[in-house]
């Protein structure tokens, strides 16, 4: 028997790519999960395929950059299911303007959803798992947040350097009450965030020069190793962040 089996891991930003395969490697592995994302279009694919799991999924929707929201889909959360083990926080936007150009709205929300959204969601589960005895935190961030930067990518990239920072002192704050908060930080990942820019081939090309291993990621990729840092097997772990990019960045 896993020993995800029956514990309950709520997945922000879980309707595709990354988010749901993580919900699905939960769900693989007997675990009960919150699936969370601002509309149901694409959550319901991923509920209907943790259908076929020893696990369950159920759908949240809320808007990770709003408080109330947030509020109101942790507190659902441990209604339906009684406690919140495992907290992943995955949702996020991209948009792709250079400095210059960037509307002062896509930087606000950019900021909102990745670093204000992974804070708020961390404050309320984190005061539930206080409450229970400890837990486990894991927040999807990037390469673009540690040595490797992205053009026309500012506002991006500034909230995955926050949200890095922003694990490590989450890290030490809520050691105290046996929660452990690490970060992922993909590379070039082959989901619905990359398809556009994946049908450059000249582009592509350029991606695999830059990555040792000479191929793009998987999901699923990312997925086991957040199972991982969510495991026994990570119990002394906390306050790091890694990298999941075929050896893009060697840091």
């Amino acid at each position: 028997m896993s020993e995800f089996q029956d514990k309950v891991a709520l997945v922000t930003g879980a309707g595709r790519g990354i988010g749901r395969a993580i919900a699905l490697a939960f769900a693989a592995q007997g675990a009960r999960v919150a699936a969370n994302d601002l509309t149901p279009i694409h959550l319901d694919q991923t509920i209907a395929a943790a259908a076929s799991t020893p696990g369950e999924a159920r759908a949240f929707l809320a808007d990770v950059s709003k408080k109330m929201e947030v509020q109101a889909m942790v507190e659902a959360v441990r209604d339906a299911f009684g406690r919140i083990d495992v907290l992943v926080n995955n949702a996020g936007v991209e948009p792709h303007a250079s400095l210059l150009k960037m509307d002062e709205w896509d930087w606000d929300r950019t900021l909102a959803v990745n670093l204000k959204g992974p804070f708020l969601s961390m404050q309320s589960v984190g005061r539930v798992m206080a409450e229970q005895g400890g837990g486990v935190m894991v927040n999807i961030a990037s390469i673009a947040g540690r040595a490797h930067g992205l053009k026309d990518r500012s506002a991006y990239v500034a909230s995955k350097m926050g949200l890095i920072a922003l694990t490590r002192e989450a890290a030490r704050e809520l050691a105290a009450y046996n929660i452990r908060v690490n970060a992922v930080c993909p590379g070039r990942i082959e989901t619905e965030m990359t398809a556009d820019l994946r049908q450059d081939e000249a582009m592509v090309a350029r991606w695999l020069r830059e990555v040792p291993l000479g191929r793009l990621g998987q999901p699923q990729e990312v997925a086991s190793l957040v199972l991982f840092l969510c495991s026994s097997r990570a119990g002394y772990i906390t306050g790091q962040a890694y990298n999941v990019d075929g050896g893009r960045v060697m840091c």
